[in-house]
């Protein structure tokens, strides 16, 4: 299953949103294991597929306008592939000083890693970043997860700063994944950004919710649309 069959899925089925009745479009050969409802009119579906590497999995993120964003991540939580659904551009890992290890997190409480990506349009970006533990543990509709501390900085090819990020994630442990909190987001040219995307709800098969795509929480606030960069296997690359 390629990713570009996904997408024409996605695409087919945002032309015939009576047909999709607000239902996201799983790709034939995936099977979903969780929808999860979050704060900032967001929703992500997370699905794993036949044919990839055992531990690849799947996130797609959609907004009060629909899908618009994807990633493929490992087990280790390393940032295989994205994708903007918006504008067609696709990044991919590149060179990897110190890989994300999703198992060192969870084994020293904390992960540094460096790595870069590169874009479809010929764009490397270098990203350099620490996910922590913090001990805390926080239980969201019946959801045990994890809190984590993160440090995240991008740079150009040239080594300059495009922007930073910190604040708070989510682990789920047997998932091996990780899901948006509450961040600060600051670039190059000194804009801020203070955004709370976390998990309200969480729809698992044969729940209510599973599979719908229409973002239920903040929605009525006009500055919900506002999207930072994406880097997650939920949010971050």
């Amino acid at each position: 299953m390629t990713f570009l069959r996904t997408v024409l899925v996605l695409g087919a089925c945002s032309l015939s949103s009576a047909a999709a009745a607000g239902q996201f479009p799983l790709p034939q050969g995936c099977t979903a294991f969780a929808t999860v409802q979050m704060r900032s009119c967001l929703v992500s579906q997370h699905y794993r597929c036949a044919g990839e590497p055992e531990g690849n999995q799947w996130a797609v993120q959609s907004d009060g306008q629909g899908p618009y964003f994807a990633n493929l991540i490992d087990a280790e939580t390393r940032w295989l592939q994205s994708y903007d659904l918006y504008t067609g551009e696709q990044d991919q890992l590149a060179e990897e000083k110190d890989p994300a290890s999703f198992s060192e997190l969870l084994e020293r409480g904390q992960d540094d890693f460096d790595f870069f990506t590169e874009s479809s349009f010929g764009e490397l970006r270098r990203y350099v970043g620490q996910d922590r533990l913090t001990g805390r543990t926080e239980t969201i509709d019946g959801i045990v997860l994890e809190q984590t501390a993160f440090e995240l900085s991008a740079f150009d090819a040239d080594g300059g700063l495009i922007w930073t990020r910190k604040g708070n994630q989510y682990i789920h442990r047997g998932w091996r994944i990780f899901f948006p909190g509450t961040e600060h987001f600051e670039n190059s040219f000194g804009d801020k950004v203070d955004t709370v995307e976390t998990p309200v709800d969480f729809a698992l098969p044969g729940d209510k919710g599973f599979l719908e795509n229409e973002p239920k929480y903040d929605c009525d606030v006009l500055s919900a649309s506002l999207q930072l960069p994406r880097m997650d296997g939920g949010p971050r690359p």
